[in-house]
């Protein structure tokens, strides 16, 4: 029951993204339970960063591992994860039912680009760090451009893994990846040509998602990615006004980023296609965690694994990129638009201004456009 009760807190409280949520888990769990140590927590928050998904989830899911077992693997993440969840669905649900009301076009008018700008400075923040891997700067413009031009994200993946290992370690991947990626590619391209060609499913959402839960690294917002590609550009049956709305609502709610999962599921085919979506995006987290836990610190340490997920990274921040350059389609309209995505930016790289604060700005500000305009 201590366990339940402590990650649905967490699943409550979490506002402000990965990094506030790790810092509320060690506060919960090493200083003050003293369920790990700190050298734990660490190697924990190392596994978490390395295994594709959401990574605060999988944090919880190692800690709840620790503690109690199978068993607190997954309470600790259902728990983490249903408050968001919940929150989602109501936000979702009024989307729905009041989504053309001008007062909620005007809070989503001054919304959407500070959405814009938190996802700049998150990619600033990993990209900071990098600046002088100059092959790992080039993957990601490389990825940035070919995901412009309608490369899968998949692909732009494993090719950037497969990049960085061939320039780290010299040529002892080079005959076997390349040859995988080949086989790899067909099966892709028609699962596409049959995802261009299917009306909305059930199934075919719960792939969508389940596909993006198993690659996403890096950040929540490579899940954007996914989606866009797939549901925007592919599918149809997401806009661009939309899948910026629904990060909006991840940013604005508390707990995992990928909880947008269930807002677009709500959109799509309501409350049994906002569960399935959702139980898709975090599913591969649970088994990656299941099966990875004991050998993946080992993985980071082979110099051919390590550049690989190096490689990786770099695509990922690619892929986040693209994204941004094409929502922002959507949400920069206008002079306005742009002053309150430049402020935004400014508050967040200047004084690290939490995001969920600047997102009741953004709709402030919106709703003041509103009543000087009409």
């Amino acid at each position: 029951m201590p366990l339940v009760l402590s990650f649905l807190k967490l699943g409550f409280t979490a506002f402000g993204g990965p990094a506030a949520a790790y810092g509320m888990m060690r506060q919960e769990f090493v200083v003050k339970k003293k369920w790990v140590t700190e050298e734990a927590f660490l190697d924990f928050l190392g596994v978490a960063n390395l295994v594709p998904g959401p990574n605060a989830t999988e944090l919880a899911i190692l800690i709840g591992f620790t503690h109690a077992g199978w068993a607190g693997m997954i309470l600790a993440g259902v728990c983490y994860i249903l408050p968001a969840m919940l929150t989602v669905l109501v936000f979702a649900w009024a989307y729905v039912q009041f989504g053309s009301l001008p007062q909620l076009e005007g809070m989503l008018y001054g919304i959407k680009p500070v959405v814009v700008a938190i996802i700049i400075s998150a990619m600033w923040g990993m990209l900071k760090p990098r600046l002088k891997d100059t092959p790992g700067l080039g993957i990601v413009l490389g990825v940035f451009v070919a995901y412009i031009l309608g490369v899968n994200p998949i692909l732009l993946l494993l090719g950037g893994g497969v990049v960085m290992g061939l320039i780290k370690y010299g040529q002892r991947l080079g005959n076997v990846m390349p040859l995988f990626l080949v086989w790899l590619y067909e099966p892709i391209r028609l699962l596409q040509e049959a995802t261009h060609a299917t009306p909305f499913s059930l199934a075919r959402l719960f792939w969508v998602f389940l596909k993006a839960g198993a690659l996403m690294f890096g950040s929540g917002y490579v899940l954007l990615a996914f989606i866009h590609d797939d549901l925007v550009l592919g599918l149809g049956w997401l806009t661009e006004g939309q899948l910026v709305d629904a990060i909006a609502i991840g940013q604005v709610t508390p707990g995992p980023l990928s909880t947008t999962a269930t807002f677009v599921g709500y959109l799509l085919g309501g409350i049994p296609a906002a569960i399935l979506a959702t139980v898709a995006m975090f599913l591969p987290s649970f088994i990656f965690v299941g099966l990875i836990y004991f050998f993946v610190t080992k993985l980071r340490e082979s110099e051919q694994f390590a550049g690989l997920i190096d490689g990786i990274n770099f695509a990922a921040l690619g892929l986040m990129a693209g994204v941004t350059w094409e929502i922002a389609g959507a949400a920069l309209v206008d002079p306005v638009s742009f002053g309150i995505a430049l402020a935004a930016l400014l508050l967040l790289l200047r004084y690290e201004l939490g995001a969920p604060w600047l997102i009741l700005g953004g709709a402030a500000v919106g709703m003041v456009r509103l009543l000087l305009v009409g």
